[in-house]
């Protein structure tokens, strides 16, 4: 088998597709049954394909530092609300009504842990929360 990147002389377009050979190809061409996925073209042509040599653990370890990167961004992310907002707990519900309804009362920002009901009735009495993924992590 090979897979052939194709291109589309009409519409531009480029997709791949597989073949039991090079000479599957070219026979399939000649005989006008190779078309554009987009446009329906008969104008198809290969064009050189790089070929894939990354491995298993090449792959592995690019999803890994992706892994890390991320988890990297929330860290930042945490450290940032940890120092500029104030942690509620349990009572993030009850404050956020609180803020919104008491017009005298500081404004102030916070974080604290609500449900997924909770969340869903501040938004439909026009709160605004943010739900962002809260990772717990050892420094050693």
């Amino acid at each position: 088998m090979i897979k052939y990147l194709l291109n589309c002389k009409s519409c531009e377009n480029e997709f791949e597709s597989w073949f039991a050979s090079s000479k599957e190809f070219d026979k399939l061409k000649k005989l006008k049954l190779l078309n554009c996925q987009n446009c329906n073209s008969q104008k198809i042509e290969k064009s050189l394909m790089k070929p894939n040599l990354a491995s298993s653990n090449f792959k592995k370890d690019k999803a890994s530092k992706h892994k890390n990167n991320i988890k990297k961004k929330l860290r930042e992310y945490q450290k940032f609300i940890k120092k500029n907002f104030e942690y509620v707990g349990e009572n993030f519900a009850y404050e956020a009504r609180s803020i919104h309804y008491n017009k005298n009362k500081n404004k102030k920002n916070i974080y604290g842990k609500a449900s997924t009901k909770d969340v869903k009735e501040l938004k439909e009495e026009g709160i605004e929360t943010s739900t962002i993924p809260w990772i717990e992590y050892k420094e050693n």
